[in-house]
């Protein structure tokens, strides 16, 4: 019998592509975003310090209740916010091996409106 691929492997797969071309700096950190079956997380990282600049995530208690699309939205939008609050405007995105679709998308969208640059 023929086993599926398991999604999640071949996700750390693309994800360990996409990283071995982009790293975050203290000029222009990296936005990354992890999505689980409940919540989505982004964390502007700076990767020379190994520090996190900034993050949100839907377990915050700003984000208000709606459909996952929704809450990804407000991330974006919050992560944004914090991210300016450190005087960080441009960001590289890693889109951390997801699909640049749906929820993943929303919050691209929402942080690009909220100030980022990417």
């Amino acid at each position: 019998m023929i086993s599926k691929p398991d999604k999640n492997k071949t996700r750390q797969k693309r994800h360990i592509r996409v990283r071995n071309k982009i790293s975050g700096t203290a000029e222009c950190p990296r936005l990354n975003v992890y999505r689980s079956n409940k919540n989505i997380y982004a964390q502007v990282i700076d990767d020379v310090a190994g520090v996190t600049l900034a993050s949100a995530s839907t377990l915050d208690s700003e984000i208000a209740a709606g459909t996952k699309t929704e809450q990804a939205s407000a991330v974006g939008a919050l992560v944004a916010k914090r991210a300016a609050d450190k005087n960080i405007k441009e960001v590289v995105f890693d889109r951390g091996g997801y699909l640049y679709h749906g929820r993943v998308l929303a919050l691209a969208d929402a942080a690009r409106e909220n100030g980022l640059d990417f």
